[in-house]
């Protein structure tokens, strides 16, 4: 109990800081970049689809060489390069550069996702809407991409669970999200468990809730075909 008062609900260091809204600080700066970085995905996820999935070359490769990049390297050294390199000259805060970074990293796999979802979908549905006179960008908008994005549901919240987990190598940046805010009252207190415990019982908590959330969301979507 009394590493749990002095760890979360007394001041710690000399800014004179509780641990607990330290700790509730770092959160709202982990579901904000998570929340905005998955609708910059979701954005890029798309774009990319179309783009891959064009007639066009010019297109194609740009987008196949975009997840390939994003792919093949960790989210945490995309952060970092961002950050200090590309950005490094223009006046960004850390909370709008992990949204880029993570949005970028979260479009790559959204696009992956939404590939599969489309070639999911009955060819002969893109064919009937050719034959009928519609380009092959407007067959994708309107035809294909709605029946799909029913179907990839899960896989899109699957990656908002990973999305979240993933924010919390915001501090290799020196941005506070919840992780961080556990480090920093860890080093400033000496007490291990409790901070730490209890950034992992916030992070399993929102995990469940999302999860929940999207079962629901589901069942309704199933209650309607």
């Amino acid at each position: 109990m009394d590493a749990i008062i002095s760890s979360l609900f007394t001041p710690i260091g000399e800014d004179g800081m509780v641990g607990i809204l330290l700790i509730l600080s770092g959160l709202k700066v982990t579901l904000t970049v998570t929340f905005f970085a998955m609708i910059l995905g979701a954005i890029l996820g798309v774009l990319t689809t179309l783009m891959g999935m064009s007639e066009r070359w010019y297109l194609r490769w740009p987008a196949k060489l975009y997840v390939g990049v994003i792919r093949g390297t960790p989210v945490v050294v995309q952060l970092v390069i961002l950050y200090f390199i590309v950005l490094a000259a223009m006046d960004v805060d850390k909370v709008t550069a992990a949204i880029i970074a993570f949005g970028l990293n979260s479009g790559a796999y959204i696009s992956e996702i939404i590939r599969a979802g489309i070639q999911a979908v009955n060819k002969g549905q893109a064919e009937a809407a050719r034959s009928l006179g519609m380009s092959h960008s407007l067959t994708m908008r309107e035809v294909v991409l709605p029946q799909a994005i029913k179907n990839i549901l899960p896989a899109l919240g699957n990656e908002f669970i990973v999305l979240l987990k993933e924010t919390a190598v915001i501090g290799f940046i020196g941005g506070v999200d919840l992780m961080r805010a556990g480090e920093i009252i860890r080093s400033r207190t000496f007490e291990d468990v409790v901070p730490l415990l209890t950034c992992a019982l916030i992070y399993l908590l929102l995990t469940y809730s999302f999860t929940w959330l999207l079962g629901k969301f589901e069942a309704r979507l199933k209650q309607s075909d």
